[in-house]
């Protein structure tokens, strides 16, 4: 099988970069080269972060929702910050240990859902009854 040649890494770097909080460079990036898409940058030491992700740890809905609606890969760390509750507690029924599988820069499940803020709340909730011990 033959595969496409790999994206400049500057550019995915940029695109990830951007996608921690600026929708415009985004939306620009993502029309530039639609493969950004689900590209993942690798920060060291195996930290791989994709667009997605890093809005997902940042509470940036609107990225996320931008990337989610041209077919970006969902993840339990996205799902958790938009929260979208019966995604998440699905992703936990089929793999239990993703309750502490570290995200992008080994930020926690938890803090993904708190940086969803309100619309997070209800797996916020979830996570601190069904993750946390005690």
């Amino acid at each position: 099988m033959a595969y496409p040649p790999a994206l400049p890494s500057e550019l995915v770097e940029e695109f990830v970069s951007q996608a921690h909080s600026d929708l415009k460079r985004v939306k620009e990036l993502l029309e530039q080269q639609p493969a950004l898409l689900n590209a993942g940058w690798d920060w060291g030491a195996g930290d791989w972060e994709t667009g997605l992700g890093a809005a997902a740890h940042m509470g940036r809905a609107d990225i996320a929702q931008y990337l989610l609606e041209r077919g970006a890969r969902m993840d339990i760390f996205a799902a958790a910050m938009l929260g979208y509750l019966e995604v998440v507690k699905a992703i936990l029924a089929a793999d239990p240990a993703a309750r502490i599988a570290p995200g992008p820069h080994g930020i926690p499940l938890i803090a993904h859902a708190q940086a969803g803020g309100e619309a997070a709340a209800a797996v916020l909730a979830f996570l601190q009854v069904e993750v946390l011990p005690g």
